[in-house]
């Protein structure tokens, strides 16, 4: 088992365990008594605006999609230590979408084959439709 020392999500920087809250308590669910008397559920919450590790705007593209405290739950796992790495990872996967910068939509135009499908699309649904008219006393 390995022990992180920090995490560094995609497109950010390396923040230290020092800056994250790691609390236990005990998981929910089934387990026995093994679930009943330890403390295997780990929240990891990590204080965006108590950060030193990153830049200030990053720390606003966090608090604007995730906000001002980022947090991650773990209970899967019966060993605290493994679900202490599963939920810094977690918590950097969340970290490391909140700090994705979003492409911007370049707009396109149509092709020519997809305006005539569109076009004979309508051109059939137009023809189902007269079809099923009552005839006039012209037909």
């Amino acid at each position: 088992m390995s022990v992180k020392r920090g995490i560094r999500p995609d497109g950010g920087p390396f923040i230290p365990i020092a800056e994250i809250e790691l609390k236990a308590s005990r998981s929910s669910g089934p387990g026995g008594q093994h679930a009943n008397v330890t403390a295997s559920r780990i929240e990891a919450r990590f204080d965006v605006a108590a950060s030193t590790s990153l830049t200030e705007a990053q720390r606003q593209r966090i608090t604007e999609r995730l906000g001002p405290v980022v947090t991650a739950v773990a209970q899967d796992a019966r060993s605290q230590a493994r679900n202490r790495d599963l939920a810094l990872d977690r918590l950097e996967a969340k970290l490391s979408t909140a700090l994705a910068r979003r492409r911007k939509r370049r707009p396109t135009r149509p092709t020519r084959s997809s305006r005539e499908r569109r076009l004979e699309s309508k051109r059939r649904r137009s023809r189902t439709k007269r079809e099923r008219r009552r005839p006039t006393a012209e037909d």
